[in-house]
């Protein structure tokens, strides 16, 4: 359907559609081992969403217009000092969402879901301060490559930045944007902190400590096959949130 994509509908696409509900992609613009591109976040979360969104369509008729991704993530150290990685305040974070939150609620919308493809991303604290402000308004955000466990879909791990998962997804969708012959191993280099590294506590690790490439997880093992097969998964679980929540 022309009125559920809004990066090519027009006003006459969407003049006459009533939408249960908008999906905004946020992804983020950084370096992703040597074969990917700088947008791959965003390249996910959006065609993840229009995925999710047409398949909640041909579950229940229900309709979600999908927004254009947000291009701008927060980044660690390490990446943000890499050309043209672009790191965005938390300051600046919350005004975007905000921003489209009061436009959309000026305009009678009552449901925006978030399809974070990023994992430096996080909106918990701009969610609630925005339920206490739009109180009629529900904001729900979903990290897409965390809602289905990867051990039944790919071999390695860790697996967290261009390595196997993100690259099979990518070369799913965009086979034409995934260069394998560049790929790096994305192996990952610990931290001098064994607590670090067990989860104890949390800090932002530095990127050019921790990759040589900027990958985390070795990439060499990703198919087109194994990315639609864990995407499938995830659309079915995207598209029965937007149908419980219509």
């Amino acid at each position: 359907m022309n009125s559920i994509d809004l990066t090519s509908a027009n006003w006459k696409d969407i003049k006459e559609t009533r939408y249960d509900a908008v999906i905004l992609p946020w992804g983020a613009f950084e370096p992703h081992n040597y074969h990917l591109p700088y947008l791959t976040d965003c390249y996910l979360s959006h065609h993840i969403a229009l995925d999710s969104a047409r398949l909640a369509y041909e579950k229940s008729g229900v309709l979600c217009a999908v927004l254009p991704p947000v291009y701008f993530g927060s980044q660690n150290p390490g990446q943000w000092n890499l050309p043209l990685c672009i790191h965005t305040n938390s300051e600046t974070q919350k005004a975007i969402l905000c921003d489209v939150v009061d436009s959309l609620h000026g305009q009678g919308f009552k449901k925006l879901v978030i399809i974070n493809g990023h994992g430096g991303n996080t909106f918990k604290t701009y969610v609630r301060d925005l339920a206490k402000k739009y109180p009629d308004f529900t904001v729900i955000v979903v990290d897409w490559w965390a809602i289905v466990p990867t051990k039944d879909y790919f071999e390695e791990t860790p697996d967290e930045h261009g390595g196997e998962q993100e690259t099979s997804v990518l070369l799913h969708y965009r086979p034409d944007l995934v260069k394998m012959e560049q790929a790096g191993d994305g192996k990952v280099i610990p931290l001098p902190m064994e607590s670090i590294n067990n989860k104890v506590g949390w800090l932002p690790r530095n990127w050019g400590v921790v990759s040589e490439d900027t990958g985390i997880g070795n990439p060499k093992k990703s198919t087109a096959e194994k990315g639609e097969k864990y995407a499938k998964a995830v659309v079915e679980k995207i598209a029965n949130l937007l149908v419980e929540l219509a």
